[in-house]
């Protein structure tokens, strides 16, 4: 493999070279280098202040040529000089297209590049160096199975679990793509001279998830040197990144910073514990709530819709919660899918397509459903919409409720010698904000049930329904 096996195209450079190949780029720096954060060395590399930085005073704290940024406007670029470049990307169709593929496929021909037992394959560039400066951050999908154990009842175990399908996936669909390319074949593929594994689609993965950033005009990329610079939330964010007329990436100043103090900026204020994990690998100092939680949630199987509702459904499978201003809410669109039926609205029929196939068409009423999420918007015009509200919180409360029973199961097992520190501890915490987050949940949904309880809606219905059961039983 190129990255973790025979031969190593991941070649590590210090940090402390980085401000030369900047510098030699066309990167500029005012008044910030990398480096540790005195007193904070065990955090890795930072972007720190080399003197006092004054807010609205300042030009910006490090300006990066366009042509330097990993974009997919700018890997089509390189792929006009790089012939095999240029293969891999048509080879992989779609997928090579998107900018996802396109970063991790460029991220794969750099190791590729600076391989050693490589010859002669594809064309040095400046981010072919730069790629030597990422840190491997200690990622979920790098845990050990004994580790990932130890976020049994967390939002983060099928994340994780769902997130090791879909690189295998990928993959698999990089390499039909590409076994029948002559030199992608005898450098990746072949079983004796090839060096490509699946270690290394996770490592490139880790790489672009870790330090992906959406710029205005350019959307997601990589941006050299800025993406150095760590996360902090709220009032504790010190910077922010923007680009320029021309296109440049720009570190720009927020807040005043003394000499010596860390220039930091935010990679969303609104991400949860679980995705701070998931994507950064840390959960940030002094977090005191779970802040967002997706889970996941089943369609009924005797539920004799259920075939037709999975075929047309287009929303997350699941429901969020989010803890905004200390009071937890949540948000769904496929929850008012499971909740309602034949009887309340909803139909399917079968359609013709334009090539004469067949697909399901699902229908509320007279409306067409061509996206899960309009649901809702008919639903609150109807006269039933306190009883599909009540549905909707019954069936979430009751989904919290398992949540809390697995955490409460799993208990606070102790940490084998087998077992790292940093998982351990990360997946411990995360547990308890999560543990403490649904408990407020379930308070949430026994307030929002027993109001909705008093609504007169539903209490017609349940009446009408209670009088239909009587006279049934009779």
């Amino acid at each position: 493999m190129i990255g973790l096996g025979r031969v190593d195209g991941w070649l590590k450079r210090p940090v402390e070279e980085l401000s030369a190949w900047a510098a030699f780029h066309g990167v500029t720096f005012n008044g910030v280098k990398f480096g540790p954060l005195p007193g904070f060395e065990e955090r890795g590399s930072a972007v720190v202040a080399t003197r006092d930085l004054t807010a609205n005073r300042e030009e910006p704290l490090i300006l990066v040529p366009r042509e330097l940024i990993l974009s997919r406007q700018n890997i089509e670029v390189f792929a006009k000089a790089d012939k095999h470049l240029r293969e891999v990307l048509d080879a992989v169709g779609d997928f090579g297209r998107t900018t996802r593929g396109a970063v991790l496929i460029f991220l794969l021909m750099q190791a590729t590049i600076s391989c050693p037992d490589i010859q002669e394959i594809g064309v040095l560039n400046p981010l072919t160096e730069y790629v030597k400066f990422l840190p491997d951050e200690l990622l979920p999908t790098f845990w050990t199975e004994e580790e990932l154990e130890f976020l049994t009842g967390t939002t983060l175990r099928p994340a994780v679990r769902a997130k090791f399908n879909s690189l295998l996936r990928e993959f698999e669909t990089v390499r039909s793509a590409t076994e029948n390319i002559g030199w992608c074949q005898r450098y990746w593929w072949d079983d004796d001279t090839g060096l490509l594994s699946f270690a290394d689609w996770m490592r490139a993965d880790a790489m672009y998830r870790s330090r992906a950033l959406e710029f205005p005009g350019l959307g997601d990329c990589m941006m050299p040197c800025i993406d150095f610079a760590n996360h902090a939330s709220g009032d504790a964010t010190r910077a922010y990144y923007e680009t320029d007329g021309d296109g440049n990436g720009m570190l720009l100043l927020r807040k005043d910073i003394p000499a010596g103090g860390e220039v930091t900026i935010t990679y969303g204020d609104e991400k949860g514990a679980c995705e701070s994990i998931f994507s950064y690998g840390f959960i940030e100092d002094g977090l005191d709530s779970a802040r967002a939680m997706f889970l996941d949630l089943q369609i009924p199987d005797d539920d004799p819709l259920r075939p037709a509702k999975l075929a047309v459904n287009t929303a997350a499978p699941g429901f969020r919660l989010s803890d905004k201003q200390g009071k937890i809410e949540w948000d769904t669109d496929y929850v008012w899918l499971v909740v309602v039926n034949e009887e309340d609205g909803l139909d399917f029929k079968l359609k013709q397509t334009i090539d004469g196939g067949r697909e399901v068409q699902s229908l509320w009423k007279e409306h067409e459903l061509t996206e899960t999420g309009k649901l809702r918007q008919y639903l609150e015009q109807e006269a039933l919409w306190d009883v599909y509200r009540l549905r909707a919180v019954v069936l979430m409360q009751n989904r919290v409720d398992a949540q809390l029973e697995t955490l409460h199961a799993f208990g606070n097992p102790p940490r084998s010698r087998s077992v790292r520190e940093g998982p351990w501890r990360l997946a411990e915490r995360l547990r308890s904000l999560e543990l403490a987050m649904l408990e407020r949940a379930k308070t949430e949904f026994e307030e929002q049930k027993l109001a909705l309880l008093d609504s007169e809606s539903v209490r017609s219905y349940l009446r009408l329904a209670d009088e239909q059961e009587q006279e049934d039983f009779t």
